[in-house]
């Protein structure tokens, strides 16, 4: 059986892609619509628990997997490190797949961090209204900032319950909310950016999968300050951008 690390977009392509091979795959989400977008396949296994090292260690040994595909979030560093080094505990084959970063392009007021906290610290000092289009992740250091230095933060979430209650959580208007699943066209984006006086937009590089190219151009066409927190440097093993060069290394181990 293969192991998919999936919850986003790629890795249920991935999951498919694998099925339609005819393996047996366990796929691993962390949500209920994660769960819902999978396929409906009688070869196909869902793990929807949170899987910690432990738990990670028993679920892989009691399924008996033969290969590991990481195909998570790319800023889902933790989940790789863990799988990385459990794979290496129990000797099963590992893979990352990963999207293509998007290209930053030369613009005078576009500005390239490694973490949430120097993203929020450098919003807070570049403009008043902050749009941020990092999802529910970390927002609550932004939402302490913003409120520390009395900046106003738009949030783009997921129109999901559980981003919603971390928005309330963090004391987050709902008119300051847009629960939208992205990625979004460029002219949605400048639409978005200047009904909320837009005039910072914080940002991960997801890849154009991701909608980071369309972010970007639409925030360069207003003039508006770009954060990017950039990609996780992360020394994977067997690290692929194409889903044939999975289906080759499955084939070499799945027997």
């Amino acid at each position: 059986m293969i192991f998919v690390a999936s919850g986003t977009q790629d890795g249920r392509g991935l999951v498919e892609y694998l099925l339609k091979q005819n393996y047996k795959v366990m796929a691993s989400v962390v949500t209920n619509y994660g769960k819902e977008l999978l396929p409906k396949d009688e070869n196909l296994i869902i793990n929807d628990h949170k899987l910690d090292e432990e738990a990670m260690k028993n679920c892989l040994k009691e399924n008996q997997i033969k290969v590991f595909v990481d195909a998570t979030h790319p800023y889902a560093v933790n989940v790789s490190k863990t799988a990385m080094q459990v794979c290496d505990e129990l000797n099963i084959p590992y893979i990352r797949y990963e999207r293509e970063v998007t290209p930053i392009p030369a613009y005078n007021k576009l500005h390239l961090v490694k973490t949430y906290e120097e993203a929020s610290d450098l919003a807070m000092q570049l403009g008043e209204n902050i749009f941020l289009t990092t999802g529910s992740n970390r927002l609550d250091l932004f939402a302490n900032d913003s409120k520390k230095y009395n900046k106003h933060i738009i949030a783009r979430v997921l129109p999901a319950i559980a981003s919603l209650q971390i928005c309330e959580n963090c004391g987050i208007s709902p008119k300051d909310i847009v629960a939208v699943q992205g990625p979004f066209s460029e002219s949605l984006n400048i639409a978005l950016y200047e009904k909320y006086n837009a005039d910072v937009v914080v940002m991960k590089n997801s890849g154009t999968l991701g909608g980071t190219e369309t972010k970007l151009t639409a925030a360069i066409k207003l003039g508006l300050e770009i954060v990017i927190i950039d990609r996780p440097r992360i020394d994977y093993k067997n690290l692929t951008h194409d889903y044939d060069c999975v289906g080759i290394f499955v084939a070499k181990y799945e027997k």
